[in-house]
């Protein structure tokens, strides 16, 4: 009778406190970040033991974001933000000043090497693109700098950290390898995009922006920055333009249509609402097949 009463009494005292599988996974660490797709790359090294929100909603450009009194609390309660930087995040400086209690701001685009832009100017700052994610293998810097940070934050966590960075760098070469084989069967190179997001890409994988339809960021185009990309079009054996599904297509149509050119959609944040869209790698994955259905 005292053994089954023995038995009892720890089952009672395991379902009242119950041992967590990890020690580690408390839950103190909450994390914030920019952007959806840095939502899910950041989870791809955390996995479970960390909580992970992010600021601009789906559907909406970073470029216009204006943070609500709910993302203010939400960084409040946060203990890492992680931005891209590079002047992205530009209401970021602002906002961080304004907060009671401080998260560890953590710019991954720090030590990596930056395309400068050439489109608009402030004065004689230099302007940097900040669009760093959309190439792969600068995802890999990205990556082994959240695992160091996480790890720093978290040091029972480290192989755990270690193992989950590993295997997503390994996913993200395979992204790599499959986006170079195909790139390698594109008749054409140059093309119109929305706005400067896909200067990495093109970089790295051997093709050509021709022109932007966005002046600057957030800046609807004029018409003689339209009449201009008409003209540059014209003048190159490129057809294709890209737009955005977080802007309006209005002047993307007008100059497909004076062009002859083809529209198509590129998405450089994705959507968590929207399966084929709802991580990085499948994310990139859909806009390979949008590049080869244009492109090849």
């Amino acid at each position: 009778m005292s053994r089954t009463l023995l038995i009892l009494a720890i089952l009672l005292s395991c379902l009242l406190y119950p041992y967590p599988a990890n020690p580690s996974n408390q839950g103190e660490i909450k994390i914030v970040v920019s952007i959806y797709p840095l939502k899910d790359i950041v989870e791809q090294v955390c996995g479970k033991k960390v909580m992970v929100d992010y600021m601009v909603p789906p559907g909406a450009s970073p470029h216009t974001f204006e943070p609500k009194p709910s993302d203010m609390k939400k960084l409040e309660r946060a203990n890492i933000l992680f931005l891209i930087g590079g002047g992205f995040e530009f209401w970021a400086d602002k906002v961080i000043r304004s907060l009671s209690k401080k998260p560890r701001i953590v710019v991954l685009s720090r030590g990596l090497s930056l395309l400068k832009e050439h489109s608009h100017t402030h004065g004689t700052e230099e302007i940097f693109d900040p669009h760093i994610w959309l190439d792969p293998l600068m995802v890999i810097s990205i990556v082994e700098r959240i695992r160091d940070v996480l790890i720093d934050s978290d040091p029972s966590g480290r192989v755990y950290y270690t193992q989950r960075s590993e295997a997503f760098k390994k996913e993200i070469l395979k992204l790599h390898s499959r986006i170079t084989e195909s790139v390698k069967g594109f008749r054409i190179r140059e093309f119109v995009t929305f706005h400067s997001a896909w200067n990495y890409f093109s970089k790295r994988y051997g093709l050509r922006v021709i022109g932007t339809i966005e002046e600057s960021p957030g800046k609807e185009a004029s018409p003689v920055h339209i009449a201009r990309i008409i003209e540059e079009i014209r003048k190159s054996k490129a057809r294709v333009v890209f737009a955005e599904p977080q802007f309006n297509p209005k002047a993307a149509e007008v100059i497909a249509k004076e062009t002859g050119s083809r529209l198509f959609i590129l998405d450089p944040i994705g959507d968590p609402r929207i399966r084929g869209r709802d991580s990085y790698i499948s994310l990139m994955d859909y806009n390979l097949s949008i590049l080869e259905k244009a492109l090849k």
